[in-house]
């Protein structure tokens, strides 16, 4: 975790995922396939100002507005309602097409203290994104209740 004076603290996770900038695209836009690896069910298109929903349960029902859309390249989520230390963050990630698969550089940025829900978030999302990537290679879906 990094801290930068203007932004506050910020999550950065990269990992080479073997499926195309396309796949991995759907899976982290397309809300059907979100459900598949983060929340228990989702809302929204991926595009620009879109807003989506990611409900986790009924006390975790969280809103988001898209900051930046470009097709198999990046995708990018500003928090606009959830919790107090999510609500001011943005989330994404931006995808490098490589020899052998895609690069995921994912960042979870202006989180505003280096608290102890930073750190689980961190992990929570290091796990996730190995959900992700389980799920694009080899079609793995872990139970919602199984996830971090």
């Amino acid at each position: 975790m990094t801290k930068n004076k203007n932004t506050g603290f910020s999550i950065y996770h990269n990992l080479l995922v073997n499926a195309s900038p396309e796949r991995i695209f759907v899976a982290i836009t397309v809300p059907k396939h979100l459900n598949n690896w983060w929340p228990l069910k989702s809302s929204g298109t991926p595009e620009l100002n879109s807003i989506y929903n990611f409900n986790f349960t009924d006390a975790y029902n969280w809103y988001g507005k898209v900051i930046e859309c470009k097709e198999n390249a990046s995708f990018f989520i500003k928090m606009t309602d959830s919790d107090e230390d999510w609500n001011p963050t943005t989330f994404g990630f931006t995808l490098e097409e490589k020899e052998n698969g895609t690069y995921v550089r994912f960042s979870h940025t202006g989180w505003p203290k280096d608290n102890d829900h930073l750190k689980h978030s961190s992990f929570c999302w290091a796990m996730l994104l190995n959900g992700l990537k389980n799920y694009v290679e080899k079609g793995t879906i872990i139970p919602f209740e199984e996830r971090e």
